[in-house]
């Protein structure tokens, strides 16, 4: 068993989460979704980012605006849905207890030494 395998599904997991955090601070275009993914080390490409805001898109926790570009054709911007916002929630809720439920398991071990 690699742990390279595990690591791609625990990121995969986590990447919905994270999108939908970036596009609830308002309209973001994806390449600095991109950018932002990359400096947290959650490395990303286009081809798997585009399915996912498509996805949230036509679930209706996403909508997403052309803009016009001063370098270039149109852009398009994505920014989160009221039903994206409780949607969101949701995660939260279940990203910390997950968080708080694995650091219990990690630290009993140092509790124990």
């Amino acid at each position: 068993m690699k742990a390279s395998n595990t690591q791609t599904q625990m990121r995969k997991g986590i990447l919905e989460f994270c999108i939908l955090h970036i596009i609830s601070r308002g309209e973001v275009y994806a390449t600095d979704m991109i950018d932002e993914l990359k400096a947290s080390k959650l490395i990303v490409v286009e081809g798997t980012l585009y399915p996912l805001l498509s996805r949230l898109k036509n679930s209706g926790l996403a909508n997403y605006t052309w803009k016009e570009s001063d370098s270039g054709p149109p852009r398009k911007y994505y920014s989160i849905t009221e039903e994206g916002n409780q949607f969101l929630l949701q995660l939260q809720n279940t990203w910390e207890n997950l968080d708080k439920s694995v650091n219990l398991i990690i630290n009993a071990g140092n509790r124990d030494n």
